[in-house]
């Protein structure tokens, strides 16, 4: 049975794109935004918005729900085969989609380990209680993760390069993180 325009979660994560067809019987090609596509494998169904430019498709043929059959890692990206989508171009027609899934549906983090997405927002102080300012988006170096943090007092005109501090997010600087709170305690000064 096919639900008609389901209910977007207001948890909603996007967590990749559609890159196109995979094969000749339907199945899609995505390209996910982690290196670890864990939480595309967690949930069966996959919300859907169409790219920011919907030139190439009308919005309005966008289905708002993928229902995933069977879904697995290929080379660096992951294919699927969704319900209802059985044959190339019906997915090659899906292609710059947006995938979303519910952030209730993501796998528990292990000890110590965190999603972006429930970062970004925290409020970021040092050893000392200084206030160093609000977590606005990660950097992945490949070795380890790197918080991106704007101070509050920043002008809003002001560039990223301008005023944000990058925090290794790593042991040696990461005293605390307290999603609860939404706080983290960095080993880091006001000067550097």
């Amino acid at each position: 049975m096919t639900v008609l325009n389901p209910r977007f979660p207001e948890d909603a994560v996007e967590v990749g794109r559609i890159h196109g067809a995979w094969g000749v019987k339907g199945w899609l090609k995505i390209q996910p935004f982690s290196s670890d596509p864990q939480a595309l494998f967690s949930s069966k169904r996959w919300f859907l918005k169409p790219p920011d430019s919907t030139a190439q498709v009308p919005a309005q043929r966008w289905p708002d729900l993928l229902r995933v059959v069977q879904a697995r890692e290929h080379g660096d990206g992951v294919v699927a085969q969704v319900q209802d989508v059985v044959e190339r171009d019906a997915a090659e027609a899906l292609r710059g989609g947006r995938l979303f899934i519910s952030r209730a549906s993501f796998p528990t983090a292990g000890l110590d380990e965190y999603y972006w997405v429930d970062l970004i927002g925290l409020s970021v102080s040092n050893r000392a209680g200084e206030m160093l300012g609000d977590v606005v988006g990660l950097i992945d170096t490949g070795a380890h993760s790197v918080l991106r943090v704007r101070p509050r007092d920043a002008a809003p005109q002001a560039t990223p390069e301008q005023v944000e501090r990058l925090i290794p997010f790593v042991a040696a600087y990461i005293d605390s993180v307290d999603l609860p709170a939404r706080q983290i305690v960095a080993d880091w000064g006001l000067d550097y």
